[in-house]
């Protein structure tokens, strides 16, 4: 039996395929389905980024978003939470904020359980002011 090589995707491809739930990610031409998040993860995640909206958004410093899917460099992540300083958070042609993200987070968060280990390496290159990994 001749086995033929399945067929990488690029990450023109990755995009255009439905949202899986967990997120997937495209990292080094892998697509990896992060893990789906348990209660204290998501209690965490929820109470934290809520926390940095009150003190961050209301005098437009930098806003906190939760899974959002953020495309750079040849890679699309879905961090768990995503900060970007104000003038930095993308926005369509009505300045709303946009659906696409097409640059790296000026902060990642990444909420990790005890026995998970999530490399930050994927952002490695890229300038970011901050990357936190949070232990639940």
């Amino acid at each position: 039996m001749v086995q033929t090589p399945s067929k990488t995707l690029t990450l023109a491809e990755f995009l255009k395929l439905p949202e899986t739930k967990p997120a997937s990610e495209y990292i080094d031409g892998q697509i990896i389905q992060k893990p789906m998040p348990k209660g204290k993860h998501s209690a965490i995640q929820g109470d934290f980024s809520a926390v940095l909206n009150a003190i961050l958004r209301p005098q437009k410093i930098a806003r906190a978003f939760i899974e959002l899917r953020c495309t750079f460099g040849g890679r699309s992540t879905v961090p768990d939470i995503a900060v970007f300083v104000w003038d930095r958070i993308q926005r369509d042609e009505n300045g709303a904020i946009a659906n696409d993200f097409l640059l790296s987070p000026d902060w990642t968060i990444e909420i990790l359980s005890k026995n998970c280990v999530k490399n930050p390496v994927i952002y490695d290159g890229f300038v970011l002011q901050l990357i936190w990994s949070l232990t639940c």
